[in-house]
């Protein structure tokens, strides 16, 4: 590959503008706001400047609902040789670009697994994609070609390809991304009208659950409404867990804390509450930890930072100076106070000599 097209400079479009640009690619950015495109070549995105001919890949980065005339009207002008979109939604958008006349030999839909809560182009990153899947879904009929340079797109973005059906693509994302947004959301609902005392109660737990609900509401529509399917059969799944432990926990409500495990009617509300929280420790054991390996069970060491320049770079380079290789980090902030904990998470041997070499440094740690 060595020319490219990336209509529509949002996060997605711009991140891997910016990914191929790194990597020699020649890339031409549009974007119905010519302010966006310009945005994204200042930040070393590519250029905004029409391409001369065609290019090799053209990468269509458009909200959901303009992929179809995206695709359709990049076809017409023949601006590349091979066509590939990132929408998260697979199987409905194919049956449309059929209906529309499109050229279903050099378009092959994609979607990468990365995103974030922020959009646009500032928000770019060339590394957004490195080491996260990168979904695929050819059909008998796409061109070899083009599957050749949708795999070099994903190499030279560092991602990992993953082939799949566009039909199992879309259940799976019902699964892993799109119903947990609106979860988010829905948790996020209850604090829009609560109490300022409740509000200032918020942890690390409503902040992780509640991150995403931050992300651009349109954009979720159509998302949502181009796979209602399949989201409303793993709502449905979870409905029938949530009423069950609205019962265990209506069951609760009488009895005493001291007995909840045996009064409620031999217990059985609380080994209804208790079987939900298993399920949920077995199905979060499965989510793919560092490096895509099985999660591994690490121990945190949760250090008090104050809110100054230098503070975190001061903190791993103490734990550099002792061999520990921090494996991942939080950040817990403390509500109305310029400070927080830092929560570095260690392989457990490394948890109490880390421990030990940071009080020697003066670092408050917070016991568990």
């Amino acid at each position: 590959m060595r020319t490219a097209l990336v209509i529509g400079t949002g996060l997605i479009g711009t991140s891997a503008a910016l990914a191929l640009a790194s990597r020699g690619v020649r890339v031409h950015l549009r974007d119905h706001d010519p302010e966006r495109a310009r945005t994204a070549a200042a930040l070393g995105a590519g250029t905004d400047d029409e391409p001369p001919g065609p290019v090799d890949l053209a990468l269509v980065a458009v909200p959901p609902a303009r992929i179809t005339a995206a695709v359709a009207a990049a076809q017409r002008q023949d601006l590349a040789r091979a066509y590939v979109d990132v929408g998260s939604v697979k199987g409905a958008l194919r049956a449309d670009l059929d209906a529309h006349g499109c050229d279903p030999t050099t378009y092959l839909g994609t979607h990468p697994m990365a995103g974030s809560e922020k959009s646009g182009p500032l928000a770019g990153s060339a590394d957004l994609f490195e080491g996260r899947p990168w979904v695929l879904t050819p059909t008998s009929v796409t061109d070899t070609e083009v599957l050749n340079l949708a795999l070099e797109l994903v190499s030279l973005c560092r991602a990992v390809p993953v082939v799949m059906d566009a039909d199992a693509h879309d259940r799976a994302v019902a699964l892993v991304s799109h119903t947990p947004q609106l979860l988010s959301s829905m948790v996020a609902a209850r604090l829009e009208k609560a109490d300022e005392t409740a509000v200032r109660l918020c942890g690390q737990g409503i902040r992780d659950v509640t991150r995403i609900a931050a992300s651009d509401s349109g954009m979720w529509l159509d998302i949502l409404s181009a796979n209602p399917g399949p989201v409303a059969d793993v709502l449905e799944e979870l409905a029938v867990d949530l009423a069950g432990t609205v019962r265990a926990l209506r069951g609760l409500e009488s009895v005493p804390a001291a007995d909840a495990g045996a009064a409620d009617e031999d217990g059985k509300a609380a080994l209804a509450l208790s079987d939900v929280l298993r399920r949920g420790r077995e199905g979060s054991a499965r989510v793919p930890g560092k490096h895509g390996q099985a999660p591994a069970a690490y121990e945190t060491v949760a250090v008090l930072i104050s809110d100054r320049p230098g503070e975190l770079a001061r903190i791993f380079a103490d734990a550099g100076a002792v061999g520990v290789n921090v494996e991942d980090v939080r950040i817990e902030h403390a509500t109305g106070r310029q400070a927080g904990h830092v929560q570095l998470m260690v392989e457990s041997r490394a948890a109490q000599p880390l421990a030990a070499a940071l009080r020697e440094r003066g670092w408050a740690l917070r016991t568990e």
